[in-house]
């Protein structure tokens, strides 16, 4: 359900970014104690269960997890519609097959994942979503690692995003590709990192209830990012650091619509720290601007930054708290982007070994560039998973959101709910 509220441009989350591909590759055995280490206490969610976890299937040097969940999900908003709500339920079946190297050294992964949505009210509501993608770890030298990773993915936007576009019969349908390469070399009390990561985003054209077209080829677009990113080691539990992010985003130009292409950058000074096995976290600020070549924008800049904070009670109890201020991408005609701010609260309870309980608040407020518009997005949710043995399980949620727009440009303000329950298979 998390990625029915979630931004397009978010759609890695949702098909297994490559960037967190990548991260997954490293093992307790890479990450050994060091100064750069924050691990004396483990997440909730991260925690092994070695009586639950699926063993996968061992072929060669590889381990294959196959996975299958089927979610029935209650929707009293569908078309996320401010004045003429209606309800629905749809069928989710959620294929998915992970391959992880066994290797001593280096790391290969790959993946395929499917979203298939069957709407028994709504036939313009079905969507089918896949996506594939491959990640890989070179261990260099000890402290030196490359990792590269690329995914391609069939999407669509959830008519509850962020900036999606309310009037077209079916949600808006894209294909993202993206590839990532990064380096990353810890000497002593010094670690440097460098990425590269492109993303194209190809929008397929939609059409409104009177079957006018309505166009998406203006957000077709190709981003290039490049992070350079020093950390320096205070001691075993702190380490300061300054980040350099800087973008390229190409668009397509369209005529009678404004050229959205931009380039930006935003500088991150800040620390990441462990107070023992109770708090761990990082926090930075600094300064954030996006140029826009098309005159009829104004270019965006001020305060950047981000926080993430994990507080541990308990050992079965983990509080997350995080915040950002970014430049996002939006699908709303006429503006060039948003300036973002985003603030989330999350608390996992292991209330039994097979049992996790959730519970988010979220808060994002969008400020468009070139448009009078502010969209506001107030969430919360709450869940649980439980798990019967290695293999089967269950899990139900129920999620909220309200989304108020104001300014002489106003969007749709609405308030959509969700409840799914759902079973899983995996091996």
């Amino acid at each position: 359900m998390r990625r029915d509220i979630l931004p397009a441009a978010a759609a890695l989350a949702l098909f297994g970014g490559s960037e967190a591909s990548a991260q997954s590759l490293r093992t307790a055995q890479d990450r050994t104690a060091d100064l750069f280490a924050r691990d004396r206490a483990v997440a909730v969610r991260d925690r092994p269960q070695p009586a639950y976890d699926a063993l996968g299937i061992r072929t060669g040097g590889f381990t294959v997890f196959p996975r299958l969940q089927l979610d029935v999900v209650q929707d009293d908003n569908v078309f996320a519609s401010d004045d003429a709500p209606q309800a629905a339920t749809t069928f989710r079946l959620r294929p998915e097959i992970v391959a992880r190297s066994n290797w001593s050294r280096h790391a290969l992964q790959a993946h395929g994942r499917a979203v298939i949505d069957r709407n028994l009210d709504f036939d313009s509501e079905n969507t089918t979503d896949w996506g594939l993608g491959a990640a890989g770890r070179l261990d260099v030298v000890r402290g030196a690692e490359i990792v590269a990773s690329a995914d391609y993915a069939k999407a669509h936007e959830a008519r509850t995003a962020a900036g999606a576009d309310p009037i077209t019969q079916r949600p808006v349908a894209f294909n993202l590709a993206s590839a990532h390469l990064g380096a990353e070399r810890a000497m002593g009390r010094l670690r440097v990192s460098a990425r590269a990561a492109v993303h194209r985003y190809d929008y397929r054209d939609g059409f409104s209830d009177t079957r006018a077209l309505v166009e998406q080829d203006d957000r077709d677009r190709t981003v290039f990012t490049l992070i350079g990113r020093a950390d320096y080691a205070l001691s075993p539990a702190t380490a300061i650091f300054l980040q350099v992010i800087g973008d390229d985003r190409d668009y397509e130009q369209v005529a009678g619509r404004p050229l959205r292409t931009s380039s930006g950058y935003q500088t991150l000074t800040g620390v990441d720290f462990e107070l023992g096995a109770l708090v761990r976290g990082e926090i930075a600020a600094g300064y954030i601007r996006q140029d826009f070549e098309d005159a009829a924008f104004g270019d965006l800049d001020g305060f950047g930054g981000r926080a993430k904070l994990s507080w541990f009670p308990t050992q079965l109890t983990t509080v997350t708290a995080a915040a950002a201020r970014t430049v996002e991408d939006t699908g709303v005609i006429g503006a060039a982007g948003a300036l973002r701010t985003d603030l989330s609260l999350t608390v996992n309870h292991e209330l039994l070994r097979n049992l996790i309980l959730t519970a988010q608040a979220t808060y994002a407020d969008d400020a468009y560039n070139g448009l009078a518009r502010t969209d506001t997005r107030l969430g919360a949710g709450i869940s649980a998973a439980y798990r019967v043995n290695r293999r089967y399980g269950f899990t139900a949620g129920l999620t909220w959101l309200d989304q108020s727009s104001s300014g002489a440009a106003q969007g749709p303000s609405y308030r959509n709910t969700r409840f799914y329950v759902g079973s899983t298979a995996q091996f």
